[in-house]
């Protein structure tokens, strides 16, 4: 049984919008935290963090929804990842285009 991904943006702190990702995402999936990073863009955040510790499964559909979201706005990962997320990342080579932080206070630290 695959788990419902779950997607909350948290209040604006400081600048920082983050955004936290739980369950797995994939192109049945993605649509709730593209339209919070976009929400995030409009809004004129000078940071997006995206805590990923509870994503479970990715697929190239929130690469793609990563990438984007990276070439418009200010994005930092907040780790730590998952094997799977992790193992995603180092294939497509993106490990070396994405700030990824080791936790969510690294990721929030001015």
């Amino acid at each position: 049984m695959s788990e419902t991904a779950r997607v909350q943006a948290l209040p604006d702190q400081d600048g920082t919008r983050v955004i936290v990702c739980v369950g797995e995402f994939d192109i049945t999936s993605t649509g709730p935290l593209r339209e919070a990073l976009e929400a995030a863009a409009r809004d004129g955040v000078s940071r997006t963090v995206l805590d990923l510790v509870g994503l479970s499964f990715a697929d190239s559909t929130l690469l793609n929804t990563l990438i984007q979201a990276h070439n418009r706005q200010h994005l930092v990962l907040a780790g730590p990842l998952s094997p799977q997320l992790a193992r995603l990342f180092e294939v497509t080579g993106t490990d070396a285009v994405f700030h990824l932080t080791p936790d969510l206070a690294s990721a929030c630290a001015p």
